[in-house]
């Protein structure tokens, strides 16, 4: 701000000096406040643009919108096993088909993980070790971050271990899985089928539950997953169920680059 008028001047010629007033840095100092205020009002009002800032849809978190279309799918998955179930009723009325069409075709529907299967299982269920573990066990460095948190590789070894004891269906957490489903993780969350979930992750798998424990203690990955859990403290618990009916799976089939084995 300019000081001008604190500056001497001089009066008119023959004149006696004019009076200049004066200086008051109280006033200098309020006219600077309404000033900063209009300043910072009108740089409110740009950014905005007339929206709230805490509620504008457009400034949502990744994760909410994630946790929305999550929910979403979920939704769409409830109403396509809805309308799924209506188009097998009105085929199974009258389709035309023989009885051994019908018989290949329920083969196949078993088969594709459509169906529901009932049988005794067994539920893995894995979690994150708490964010203060520290390492129980003598030579063993104290964990990284990473170190205690579940990975896509402990979902897939579990998953990749019950097919091979034999497994007639599994379901990762509500959902059943098929040829096409994959496990995959981002950050600590499960994404299956366009779903997400934060641990503890289950796993259930209808087959004999002898052969499902066994598959598990000889796999590589998972033998490598149970060092973490002894020494660190990820979560790791196996229970036999007894008798259940796993649901088929509701969700899309369609296949684009693909086609059945003769």
């Amino acid at each position: 701000m300019s000081n001008s008028a604190d500056s001497p001047g001089t009066g008119s010629t023959g004149s006696a000096p004019v009076r200049r007033p004066r200086f008051r840095p109280v006033r200098v100092l309020t006219v600077g406040v309404f000033a900063l205020a209009g300043l910072i009002f009108f740089t409110s009002f740009n950014t905005a643009k007339g929206t709230n800032i805490r509620t504008d849809t457009s400034l949502l978190k990744l994760s909410d919108l994630i946790q929305e279309r999550s929910h979403k799918n979920g939704e769409l998955d409830e109403s396509n096993a809805a309308l799924r179930d209506d188009v097998e009723s009105l085929a199974d009325a009258d389709d035309g088909s023989t009885q051994a069409e019908d018989e290949k075709l329920a083969r196949l529907e078993k088969a594709a993980g459509t169906q529901a299967v009932k049988g005794k299982a067994i539920t893995v269920t894995l979690n994150d070790a708490p964010p203060n573990a520290t390492a129980k066990l003598p030579g063993y460095p104290e964990p990284q971050p990473d170190y205690l948190v579940i990975h896509q590789q402990d979902l897939q070894a579990v998953v990749n271990a019950l097919w091979q004891g034999g497994a007639q269906g599994i379901k990762v957490m509500d959902q059943r899985l098929i040829s096409t489903s994959a496990v995959r993780c981002v950050g600590n969350t499960l994404i299956l089928q366009g779903r997400v979930y934060s641990p503890p992750y289950k796993i259930q798998a209808v087959g004999d539950p002898e052969k499902l424990q066994q598959a598990l203690a000889d796999s590589p990955a998972i033998q490598n997953y149970m060092v973490y859990v002894n020494v660190y403290g990820l979560g790791w618990k196996v229970t036999e169920d007894g008798t259940v009916t796993l649901p088929g799976y509701s969700g899309t089939v369609d296949l684009h680059y693909a086609k059945p084995v003769e």
